[in-house]
């Protein structure tokens, strides 16, 4: 019974429509971390740390106390430990986020699609190895190292002389950039994920390693097959023709010129869809089990301090009356875990009491709990009181003097305001002074005449023939000596 109300309560929290969104987001970052990392060649990292978090999660809900100690006091030092790590992971995944807008590309068009696919094949049919990177949303800049500027329009002509074998530049690579082929004779980051078998040279490896780097496209023409291969995201891809790269050449720069979700591309790819639906899958058990973990019924200890309100003005209480209480409270772990001692209360009400002993029933009237919690016990469950008939005294208040002045000033006077106070105490109390001070004054911090406000400290069966202890003012005059 207890599980199937609690899965009634897990399935009304998941149709809450903040839900619906929270899920909906952390789905979509586990499937565009899944697929930057996929990109990059972490997993064995990665690996690790999905184990460690199935494990956190799995002590989590079976509440191992060793466990949750453990993953809470070296959680910060894992998470630097992480950014050191996947630094340049963590800096791809932001520039990816960056570049969601999309990006505006001048001069593209089919016309230039058709161009390089062109040039491509001409360079396959005369066996020239050549590279050519078309930049997508995402700055390559700074995984180019070498070569050389040149900001022209790109040509037949121009390409060919380029990777012409007795060209000097012709081993490196060609950059097309805001319509001009902006540099030539670069050199690529070579591939550290190892998908390219040992067969494919360098251009290729190179190709894969900026593919896997940023968004560009990236064509290949190899002098020792005379065939062309595109290289985006971290996939290769055999071209047949130039109809074929011309449209892979202007779909990458629509792509770029569009949003940064990538929808167009994701509809092509239907085998995305299983990874989409294990990431919504990972976020439903990730965001039920912490909601489990959250609605989970547990029992937890508070002591409380006893208030004492509402008492007769002709009667007192002995000063030696419990003043605190150890609550036992039932509710979720979410609504214990939010709960401190200040945000409970025990009051007893003491308005219909009389003169002589009596006992308290503490009960849930007597307690205030957060909305959600239950109490479960209470001890002691019940409180003997003393009350005795009071009378009226006047008593002088005195000034708590605490310390010596600097060295050189010596005390003049020190006035209260007011000097006397009209309180109520037990007839049995008449015998004894009863002694009100001030709180303390600290004397060496005072080095000219000063004034200062005060509260008043008395005796617990002693109260104030008001509603509330007034506050002192304190008038202190010092001088030198």
């Amino acid at each position: 019974m207890d599980t199937l109300v609690s899965l009634l309560r897990l399935f009304r929290a998941l149709l809450d429509w903040r839900v619906i969104l929270d899920v909906i987001l952390i789905t979509a970052a586990l499937f565009f971390l899944y697929r930057t990392l996929l990109r990059l060649g972490t997993w064995k990292i990665v690996t690790g740390i999905f184990l460690a978090m199935a494990i956190f999660i799995a002590a989590n809900v079976l509440d191992l106390k060793g466990i949750n100690w453990i993953y809470s006091n070296l959680s910060q030092v894992a998470v630097i430990a992480l950014i050191v790590i996947f630094q340049p992971e963590l800096r791809k995944i932001f520039e990816r986020a960056a570049s969601l807008g999309g990006k505006k590309l001048d001069k593209t068009g089919p016309a230039l699609a058709a161009l390089f696919g062109d040039a491509a094949f001409v360079l396959a049919q005369k066996r020239w190895g050549a590279i050519i990177v078309l930049p997508g949303r995402e700055p390559v800049k700074r995984w180019l190292s070498g070569g050389f500027d040149l900001y022209a329009e790109p040509t037949l002509p121009l390409i060919l002389s380029i990777f012409d074998p007795n060209s000097p530049g012709h081993d490196g690579a060609v950059v097309f950039r805001n319509g001009k082929l902006a540099y030539f004779s670069v050199r690529l980051p070579i591939s550290k994920t190892g998908r390219l078998s040992e067969e494919f040279g360098t251009r290729h490896h190179a190709a894969m390693g900026l593919s896997e780097v940023t968004d560009a496209l990236v064509i290949v023409v190899s002098e020792e097959r005379g065939t062309v291969k595109t290289f985006l995201n971290g996939i290769i891809r055999q071209v047949n023709d130039e109809s074929e790269l011309t449209e892979q050449i202007w779909s990458h720069w629509q792509t770029a010129a569009s949003s940064g979700i990538e929808l167009n591309e994701y509809r092509k790819q239907r085998h995305l869809i299983p990874e989409m639906v294990i990431s919504l899958a990972l976020a439903l058990v990730f965001y039920s089990t912490v909601i489990i973990s959250k609605m989970e019924i547990r029992e937890k200890s508070f002591t409380v301090p006893v208030e004492y309100i509402a008492a007769p003005e002709n009667l007192a209480l002995r000063s030696d009356n419990p003043t605190e209480i150890k609550l036992q409270l039932a509710g979720p772990k979410s609504d214990l875990d939010k709960i401190t001692p200040a945000n409970l209360s025990v009051k007893i009400d003491l308005s219909k009491a009389k003169a002589g002993g009596q006992v308290f029933v503490v009960s849930k009237e007597n307690i205030t709990v957060p909305r959600g919690v239950k109490l479960v016990n209470a001890n002691p469950s019940s409180i003997a009181l003393s009350l005795e008939e009071i009378a009226e005294y006047e008593v002088e208040i005195q000034p708590q003097l605490v310390g010596t002045l600097p060295q050189g000033l010596e005390l003049v006077s020190v006035k209260l305001t007011p000097k006397q106070l009209r309180v109520l105490s037990p007839p049995g109390d008449a015998n004894q002074k009863i002694n009100i001070v001030t709180e303390p004054i600290y004397l060496e911090s005072i080095k000219k005449n000063e004034k200062m406000v005060r509260k008043v400290i008395a005796p617990p069966n002693v109260q104030p023939k008001g509603k509330k202890w007034p506050d002192v003012e304190v008038m202190i005059k010092v001088r030198a000596r």
